[in-house]
């Protein structure tokens, strides 16, 4: 079968750009010959810091011929609707039409539309140049003299040549024959733009990547990687040390280099004294090179490991000693940056923070640090934390913004002031919570141990969501400038991993206070309405924690559909109980019964206009009623009561293990009894006998919202 081989060589592709744009390529071209049906066995996109390439194996030399029946409008219908049916359908006239009958509708037009296969190659040629006109680059520009023309090429950077070919394996491939803004499709490429710059012609993928190979091109990101990967980490080996791995790091460098050269550089051990974690900040920042400690693990050596894109012919004496000179240099501003902060306390720069706005209608960050105090210090009790450490950490956590360091690497924030608390003796839970306070920052993300950090962290987390709900600036669709999605699941987890007992209601209420007492420019009165608001949102967040634990969301619905349930902690037991409780026949059968109890109440209530919630009539079951239902009545006494017991002692299996006995009395009543009865007043206390089955469930969740 045969093969395509796309080629698009530019100046430049930006490294951040090249995975997304490999994709983006690979998923533009088989989407369209897909919806054209050609159907292909393969594709693979490849990206280096000078070309996207695509690989698509297994198409067809020619589409397959198709064969269309089209339905028409009924025979003696208007003019106009049957010229626009012979429009549509490419027909001259209704006698190359055929009449077809339908029993219930009648007689109708039918148009039968063959169309032959197309070749391969002229639908690469028809789908190619509006693939590349309109590629989604993040950022794109134009060039030259055609950039002064409407409607010319905009790519990532100056497009220089495109190498397009389709043909089989045992046949010379042909080009594909279209041109984009002047560059016309070809077989010739390029290879390294040093090292082999001469031009290389190519026919098919099986040729392409070896002779890019020979030119000193890495076509495969990931071969790349690895190449970088094994020859640092031999390379630190063979001098006792141990390469200190960055996948973010290796990510960009492969992108930068299409032949990757490792080389190794050294700097003054007295660089050393500045903390390990802003020596590898500024040489990954500056100089995209790694850092290696020493063979023992313990600590950072004065060394680090760079990739050049070159063979040089002094074995990269040259190109090793520049990278030096720029490491020197941005050590010696490190140095002075580590020298001039620890001259001036963390709470000397507390006033700084006065003037730096937070958010305009949230006041400055000194207003916010305030408002943070003082929720951490009332959460202290709550999670186990001395008030005193938590209100002092909540002080000082966010005072190395101002710091030099953390003006020159933003990554270090946190770390830097955990580094300054401990220099001028904080307490040690003082300083894990500056740094820590930030956490979780993702779902792969430590959650903090120290109560003095939870306590923190939490109180940092809600004051956000609740100051941005209080100004109506909320997450829409894809957009959350603010990160308050990442800021609830953060909550969520410290709630949960920690096992806090903790209400959001009351959460927010405090924060809300803060809000309204401590400067920030919310307005003075805030609508009740936007603190259910705000627990939906955490309910949708819940159900994406607890999704990837492995729940299911409309077990969430059910408990989420119960009043006060804002006890995140309660929430997550009540779930995992309940969905326990589920996968057992007595679950499965009670979820059964009580879904037909509510649909015959929904059905009886809406047509007797009335609701059905009163007690049932003890007397009427034990004078009138049946077996069945005096056995049901009896057993949703119980129960209920030993149920709403459990859930008040918080044995959520308990509560379950008490509606389990619900299933043989339940069963049982369904079998024989008949709900509407002829006399009025049975059926009604009928009615409300699945009331009480319908709110004893209730007491665990309302099982209207399961599935199944």
């Amino acid at each position: 079968m045969p093969d395509l081989l796309l080629e698009l060589r530019s100046e430049e592709i930006p490294a951040r750009m090249q995975r997304r744009a490999a994709e983006d390529l690979r998923k533009l071209v088989t989407d369209a010959l897909v919806e054209r049906g050609f159907l292909y066995e393969g594709a693979k996109a490849f990206a280096t810091p000078r070309r996207l390439a695509l690989h698509v194996a297994g198409l067809p030399p020619r589409g397959a011929a198709m064969r269309e029946e089209r339905r028409g409008p009924r025979v003696g219908a208007p003019e106009a609707a049957v010229q626009g049916f012979l429009k549509g359908a490419g027909l001259a006239s209704l006698s190359e039409a055929t009449t077809v009958t339908d029993p219930k509708k009648g007689a109708f037009y039918l148009a039968v539309i063959e169309r032959p296969g197309r070749e391969t190659l002229d639908v690469l040629a028809e789908i190619l140049p509006g693939i590349i006109r309109n590629f989604p680059w993040p950022k794109s520009m134009r060039w030259g003299k055609a950039s002064a023309q409407p409607g010319s090429l905009r790519w990532v950077r100056p497009l220089q040549s495109i190498v397009a070919t389709f043909g089989p394996e045992t046949e010379t491939p042909e080009t594909v024959p279209f041109g984009v803004d002047g560059i016309a499709a070809g077989t010739l490429t390029y290879g390294h733009r040093f090292l082999a710059p001469d031009a290389i012609e190519v026919r098919r993928f099986d040729d392409y990547a070896p002779s890019l190979e020979r030119a000193k091109v890495v076509l495969d990101a990931d071969r790349r990687k690895d190449i970088i990967l094994h020859d640092a980490r031999d390379l630190a080996f063979a001098r006792g040390l141990e390469l200190v791995e960055d996948e973010g790091l290796l990510e960009e460098v492969a992108g930068l280099v299409e032949w990757p050269v490792v080389l190794m550089g050294s700097f003054d051990a007295g660089f050393l004294d500045i903390p390990a974690e802003a020596i590898r900040a500024t040489i990954r920042a500056n100089q995209k090179c790694f850092v290696l400690r020493r063979g023992d693990g313990a600590d950072l050596a004065p060394a680090f490991i760079l990739v050049s894109n070159l063979v040089a012919s002094d074995g990269g004496v040259a190109i090793t000693a520049g990278n030096e000179r720029v490491v020197r240099a941005r050590l010696s501003d490190a140095k002075f940056f580590w020298e001039t902060d620890r001259a001036t306390t963390l709470e000397a720069r507390l006033p700084k923070l006065d003037t730096i706005v937070f958010h305009e209608k949230l006041g400055t960050q000194g207003e916010r640090i305030q408002r943070i105090a003082a929720l951490a210090r009332d959460l202290a009790p709550r999670v186990g934390a001395d008030p005193d450490l938590a209100e002092r950490a909540a002080r000082l956590a966010k005072t190395d913004l101002v710091t030099e360091m953390v003006g020159e690497f933003p990554e270090l924030q946190g770390l830097m002031g955990r580094k300054y608390a401990g220099l001028q003796g904080e307490h040690p839970s003082v300083c894990a919570a500056i740094e820590e306070h930030y956490k979780p920052l993702g779902p792969g993300d430590r959650v903090p141990a120290d109560p003095v950090s939870v306590a923190v962290a939490l109180a940092d987390k809600l004051d956000t969501l609740v100051g941005f709900w209080a100004i109506d600036e909320k997450p829409t669709g894809s957009k959350d400038p603010f990160a308050l999605r990442r800021a609830a699941l953060g909550v969520i987890r410290l709630i949960s991993e920690r096992q806090l007992k903790l209400r959001l209601i009351e959460l927010f209420g405090k924060a809300d206070v803060g809000h309204r007492e401590r400067g920030a420019k919310a307005p003075a009165t805030m609508e009740d309405q936007y603190l259910p608001d705000l627990l939906a949102f955490f309910a949708d967040r819940l159900k994406v924690y607890l999704r990837d634990q492995g729940a299911r969301h409309d077990l969430i619905d059910a408990v989420f559909a119960l009043p006060g349930q804002d006890d995140l902690l309660m929430v997550v037991r009540r779930v995992e109980a309940l969905g326990k409780f589920l996968e057992t026949d007595d679950g499965r059968n009670l979820l059964a019964g009580s879904k037909r109890a509510a649909n015959i109440l929904r059905i009886e209530e809406k047509k007797d206009g009335r609701a059905y919630e009163s007690e049932p009539d003890a007397g009427l079951i034990a004078s009138a009623g049946q077996p069945e239902e005096r056995a049901l009545f009896e057993a949703l006494s119980v129960a209920r009561r030993d149920a709403s017991a459990a859930v008040a002692a918080e044995d959520f299996a308990g509560a379950m293990r008490a509606l389990s006995t619900l299933r043989a009395p339940v069963d049982a009543f369904f079998e024989t009894v008949t709900v509407n009865a002829e006399d009025a007043g049975l059926r009604a206390n009928r009615l409300a006998l699945l009331n009480a089955l319908r709110a004893a469930t209730r007491e665990v969740a309302d099982f209207s919202k399961i599935e199944g």
